[in-house]
């Protein structure tokens, strides 16, 4: 690798110069004099130790060399170009920054997205979904909604909705003998032992059969009639009320606390207000947090 780069301003001034084949048009595009484009081609020549352009009076033409670094030269630019302006939307005016698990991302807000849409168009939501619980002193994250949540520095925590957890299958799963249906196993409280020792009713469920690390994806197998599984209440009610789910029994064991965190820098801005009250209607009017 080269120890240093040539200056920015000199690969500008070559690439307009051999893309519009003129020093004096390259001057007029990037309000600089000819003189200081010429300068500019020559300080890059002698970095390179080799000509870049064949000169023949006012007229320039590239040589080999320079047809090479052209190409790299324009991809280089391009790439800056859009680098550049990627980094607009950190710093969008009513941009509001969320962070949620996957599951809870597509099976529960998703489909309500619309009606807060509906309430603050101003709002400007980007939805960053991650596996792991955010570090929020360290991130450029304004709040998150999760189900494993506790609390941070730095930042308000709120308990909002109690889950619970119920064994549920597709209606044609439903239909099968029990000892025909397959059984889908997740992680942490969809885990089958944890039914079992919260004192959940035996629904057939056996020890083998399908896994799945996230909850969102055990879900939508069960939703599409892959076997039977332990799902929760809350990432479920649009399954349910469509459907597609229905449950092997009407008990209920107790699930995790989904829960609210605010960065203090946040707290104050009114576009953090209008959605933590929009989501506290959402999930207090269907199951208040209980202590």
């Amino acid at each position: 690798m080269l120890k240093h780069w040539p200056p920015l301003n000199t690969l500008r001034g070559f690439e307009a110069a051999a893309r519009l084949g003129s020093f004096h048009k390259a001057a007029d595009e990037l309000h600089l004099t000819q003189s200081a484009i010429s300068q500019q081609i020559r300080s890059l020549e002698a970095y390179l130790e080799q000509p870049l352009f064949e000169r023949n009076g006012r007229s320039v033409s590239l040589t080999d060399a320079g047809h090479d670094l052209l190409s790299t030269t324009q991809t280089l630019l391009q790439q800056l170009a859009m680098g550049i302006r990627r980094l607009d939307q950190y710093h969008k005016p009513n941009q509001l920054i969320l962070n949620t698990t996957p599951a809870f991302a597509r099976h529960w807000l998703l489909p309500r997205l619309s009606d807060f849409r509906q309430l603050h168009p101003e709002v400007d939501l980007w939805l960053f979904t991650s596996d792991e619980a955010p570090d929020m002193a360290s991130q450029t994250i304004d709040l998150a909604v999760r189900d494993d949540l506790t609390a941070q520095a730095e930042c308000s925590f709120t308990p909002l909705y109690r889950d619970q957890l119920f064994a549920a299958c597709h209606p044609n799963v439903l239909a099968q003998a029990p000892s025909q249906r397959c059984t889908l196993h997740g992680e942490r409280q969809m885990d089958w032992n944890h039914w079992t020792v919260a004192g959940g009713a035996d629904v057939g469920q056996q020890s083998s059969g399908l896994n799945f690390s996230d909850p969102g994806l055990l879900l939508d197998a069960a939703c599409s009639g892959l076997g039977i599984a332990l799902v929760s209440q809350l990432l479920s009610q649009t399954a349910c009320a469509s459907g597609q789910l229905h449950a092997l029994t009407e008990q209920r064991i107790a699930g995790p606390y989904w829960a609210l965190l605010v960065h203090h820098d946040s707290a104050n801005n009114p576009l953090t207000r209008r959605f933590c009250a929009w989501l506290e209607s959402q999930l207090t009017s269907q199951n208040p947090a209980q202590d």
